[in-house]
């Protein structure tokens, strides 16, 4: 458990929408975001391949999150590589816009590249400083109550968003608190995902949806 939230080494902010909602984009979110979310899956990894000469294309997916080789990098020789660490934070950043856009959270539509309003940040580690060799061997398992706590919050999430959707058509804003939950949710989301998946820490993620 961690003591202070402050200073866990993965945090998300979302800034709250000051201004009257576009309702239009907001009752027709599920279709607009299917171009976004179409882009977001081609570079989550490939399921189409092909072979020309010997060599396997893919065609739209890069293979998404580098897990399986950082887990062999930091076991074998205790090494996070810079750029796998880049290009892990760089997706799970576009994610994390997209899954805040579908959520109701933001109408700007989601960048591939800018920060826009969401505020993703994962420390680097010191591979040898920070993060036992052992550790990837058994962080899937660890984490484990935190998925199914997860699971039951992210039901939790949808109610508030289909609920977020009716207030914001007849009032034109996002009720603060469901805002505020549902960012609490993909806030322990992103803690889990930093601790189990992108294995840039050690220590293990509160059960909390505070900042």
């Amino acid at each position: 458990m961690v003591e202070n939230l402050a200073q866990y080494p993965a945090s998300l902010r979302i800034d709250y929408p000051d201004k009257p909602r576009d309702k239009a984009s907001v009752a027709f979110r599920i279709f607009m975001a299917i171009p976004i979310a179409i882009i977001l899956s081609m570079i989550s990894g490939g399921v189409n391949q092909y072979t020309v000469d010997k060599i396997t294309y893919s065609w739209g997916g890069t293979g998404g999150i580098v897990v399986l080789a950082v887990a062999a990098m930091i076991l074998f020789r205790q090494k996070y590589p810079r750029w796998w660490y880049d290009w892990n934070l760089a997706l799970t950043r576009f994610s994390t816009r997209v899954g805040a856009y579908f959520a109701l959270l933001r109408d700007e539509y989601p960048s591939t590249d800018e920060e826009q309003s969401v505020h993703l940040e994962v420390a680097y580690p010191d591979a040898k400083k920070d993060l036992v060799r052992w550790m990837p061997l058994v962080k899937w398992f660890l984490a484990i109550p935190h998925y199914v706590v997860l699971a039951f919050l992210s039901i939790a999430a949808v109610v508030c968003t289909i609920i977020a959707w009716f207030a914001i058509l007849f009032t034109g804003k996002h009720p603060r608190g469901l805002f505020d939950f549902v960012v609490g949710v993909m806030r322990w989301g992103v803690r889990v995902s930093a601790y189990a998946v992108l294995l840039t820490t050690d220590r293990y993620p509160p059960f909390s949806l505070d900042s």
